[in-house]
């Protein structure tokens, strides 16, 4: 079993074209012609086990490799590996690899379920004491009658220091655009299997007790960069819900980063934190006229500038998100998460190391009081209290959605459920409201929607107050 850590960026063809023409990399790299089909059992089964199997012929040599999901923080991929030489496309599935062990006798139902085709450039680049071997692939991933494009570059550490290869990314991303890669080629053929997905929620976090606090902050931070990332890619005004799902992520990570604060200050977080913010109000606009537009309570006459406003809102949420300034963020993100000051500072040591599941329950009772005390008369706060409410009661969410692996015994995921009911109904209320206030700043007091707010602000005041009574009842989950 080897050990590979490398960063993955996309591009767009046009850009490699660019960068190959930019003299940035030396002349005559070495030139491959890959075909790599993957397997798994019909039903999926090494994928949903966080292992691939693929065998690459290179020219006729062919290379069987096993890969196991290892930490994957915003493009840094570093996995164990199991490689061996192969005589023909049918691999070896012997006791040198985990897979009969995981497999069993389905080790027999193992079948090709896609196949990709690139052509790969390879070059060996000295930067900064470091040795990094750098591949450009362009080309296809095929799954039956689909096909969808491959081009990205991959960043493997040969020698030295990982920091090397986010210099080297940040050199080149100021020749072309380059975006942290996130989606490996096994996850791009999986894609093909399915239905067409538009948007991405964050999916599971399986946290572990015996983690420290700063491995646990990783491991969230790392799924929220990466569920940015995805819908990222998938913004389109015709399907809303991609936009929503990137600012649900980077909430997600402002959340995060209030939870794990008091071990994170070194000399960068405060400037990621301020970046992320402002990445995630660029894409506010945008959701926040989709939700206008999705009410029905809109007059023709006024949909129709609502609709050119909701377009232009589009508009400077992509220009934002494919600027030099966020691809630059995301990059220092990823390089923070993995190689950042904060993991050794001194002052920062004692709640790095302290187990997760105790920092854990003192973040979540924290957040809690703030809730329960924020609601207090709730009929009766301003606007702007209410928003403040909001955004606790979505920060405790968070908390019990990144925390409830941990505890997650019988009583614990009964609790955790009734929880996070009683939670989530508390923040559809107060996200009602916000909606009501927020469509009356966009309309004006003077449009036609206007009239009905005041009538269902009542109502929804009074929704409310019950679910915050409701919530003050659920038990902890953590204690």
């Amino acid at each position: 079993m080897a050990q590979e850590i490398e960063l993955k960026l996309e591009l767009t063809p046009e850009a490699a074209e660019t960068l190959l023409a930019s003299g940035a990399l030396a002349a005559g790299p070495k030139r491959l012609e890959l075909r790599t089909p993957y397997f798994d059992t019909p039903d999926g089964h090494l994928a949903k086990a966080g292992f691939s199997l693929r065998i690459r012929d290179a020219g006729g040599v062919r290379t069987q490799t096993v890969k196991a999901a290892g930490t994957a923080t915003a493009g840094l991929f570093a996995r164990p590996e199991w490689e061996r030489t192969v005589e023909n496309d049918r691999p070896v599935l012997d006791d040198a690899t985990p897979l009969p062990a995981l497999l069993g006798a389905r080790l027999h139902d193992i079948v090709p379920i896609f196949e990709i085709r690139v052509e790969r450039l390879v070059w060996d680049v000295p930067w900064e004491e470091a040795l990094v071997e750098v591949v450009l692939d362009r080309g296809h991933v095929v799954a039956g009658e689909r096909s969808a494009p491959v081009c990205e570059i991959e960043l493997e550490l040969k020698e030295g220091a990982p920091a090397a290869l986010f210099s080297l990314a940040r050199h080149l991303d100021g020749i072309v655009p380059l975006h942290v890669g996130v989606v490996n080629k096994a996850e791009r053929g999986q894609r093909l299997l399915g239905p067409v997905i538009r948007s991405f929620k964050s999916g599971e976090l399986a946290l572990s007790p015996d983690m420290s606090a700063a491995d646990a902050f990783r491991a969230i931070a790392g799924s929220c960069l990466r569920q940015y990332r995805l819908n990222e890619a998938a913004i389109d005004r015709a399907h809303p819900e991609a936009v929503h799902q990137a600012r649900v992520a980077l909430r997600r990570l402002r959340s995060a980063f209030s939870i794990f604060a008091p071990m994170l200050d070194d000399d960068l977080f405060a400037g990621l934190r301020e970046e992320t913010r402002w990445l995630a109000n660029a894409l506010g606009e945008a959701r926040d006229l989709d939700v206008l537009l999705s009410g029905g309570t809109v007059e023709p006459e006024l949909r129709g500038r609502l609709e050119q406003a909701c377009d232009e809102a589009y508009g400077r949420a992509l220009a934002a998100v494919s600027s030099a300034r966020a691809r630059a963020l995301m990059l220092d993100l990823s390089r923070w998460l993995a190689l950042g000051d904060w993991l050794s500072r001194p002052e920062g040591g004692v709640l790095r190391d302290e187990p997760v599941r105790g920092f854990a329950g003192a973040a979540l009772d924290r957040f809690r009081r703030r809730v329960k005390k924020g609601g207090r008369g709730l009929e009766n706060l301003t606007d702007e209290a209410r928003h403040e409410l909001r955004k606790d009661a979505k920060k405790l969410r968070y908390a019990a959605e990144f925390f409830a692996s941990l505890f997650a015994d019988k009583r614990g995921k009964r609790r955790g459920r009734r929880f996070i009911e009683a939670l989530s109904a508390l923040q559809d209320k107060l996200g009602a409201l916000n909606d009501i206030a927020m469509s009356q700043r966009v309309l004006g007091e003077g449009e036609t929607a206007a009239p009905d707010f005041d009538s269902d602000k009542a109502d929804l005041l009074e929704d409310a107050a019950e679910a915050h009574d409701a919530f003050r009842d659920a038990r902890p989950f953590w204690r």
